[in-house]
């Protein structure tokens, strides 16, 4: 009861990011995010293909330039809401992710994939070059192989993706399910109130220098304190036992 599972599920269109789609995922991401229950959300999909990317049917011609503006900032203001959502976002992949699809697991904070899963920003092959996926790319890969993804189109393996950060782990097919639930066990098991104060300030020190990140982190980690968790938590452990979260 604790997780939300979202599915992407229109795999004959390869699960791609329609303006309907990507209005859908935003519901379902948005939906009932302050219950104290709620603790993780799982991203995962049905199919080959964790997600192709936007619907290239509603970027031609037929739509006008005012259309293809609202498909593109509702997928920005989705991947943008990923890292602002309260609670843990996992990306569960076994299957391609391509273009707005390899945004989308760049966007979650902790992204799990099978072995048989691959990695690709191929816009720059059909003349639409990837630059809304290069800014999630950009800050999940370093900047030469992040580059070299969007110049080229080729795709990254499973493994070649967690050895530069792209995805946290890379299962088996078959294990798959069960890391992704022995991840969000874990979770579980901490106090929402406390993840959801580190989540927010993880991504704000990201963008900040060294010194300002430190002098507001600091200050954050006082506020930690004040909290009736922190207190819990700090008291449990003098105690030696375990503490009884209010989240």
């Amino acid at each position: 009861g604790f997780y939300r599972n979202i599915v992407l599920n229109n795999p004959r269109k390869r699960n791609a990011l329609s303006l309907a789609m990507l209005q859908s995922l935003r519901e379902d991401l948005l939906h009932d995010v302050k219950s104290k229950d709620l603790r993780v959300i799982i991203i995962s999909a049905e199919g080959p293909v964790f997600c192709s990317g936007h619907d290239l049917k509603e970027l031609s011609s037929e739509d006008d330039v005012k259309h293809h503006s609202q498909v593109f900032e509702i997928c920005a203001e989705v991947m943008t809401l990923i890292q602002k959502l309260p609670v843990p976002v996992i990306a569960k992949v076994n299957g391609l992710a391509t273009a707005a699809g390899c945004q989308l697991v760049a966007s979650c904070d902790i992204a799990v994939a099978s072995e048989k899963s691959q990695f690709a920003t191929p816009g720059v092959n059909i003349g639409l070059f990837c630059s809304t996926p290069a800014v999630a790319l950009g800050r999940s890969l370093p900047r030469k192989v992040a580059l070299e993804m969007l110049f080229t189109g080729e795709p990254l393996s499973a493994q070649e993706a967690l050895m530069h950060g792209l995805v946290s782990k890379v299962v088996p097919e078959d294990k798959l399910e069960e890391e992704i639930l022995k991840i969000s066990h874990k979770i579980c098991e901490s106090s929402k109130s406390v993840l959801a104060l580190g989540k927010a300030t993880f991504y704000r020190q990201m963008a900040q220098d060294l010194d300002t990140a430190y002098k507001m982190t600091t200050q954050v980690m006082a506020d930690n304190l004040t909290l009736r968790d922190g207190q819990e938590g700090i008291e449990a452990f003098i105690q030696k036992r375990k503490p009884v979260w209010s989240h």
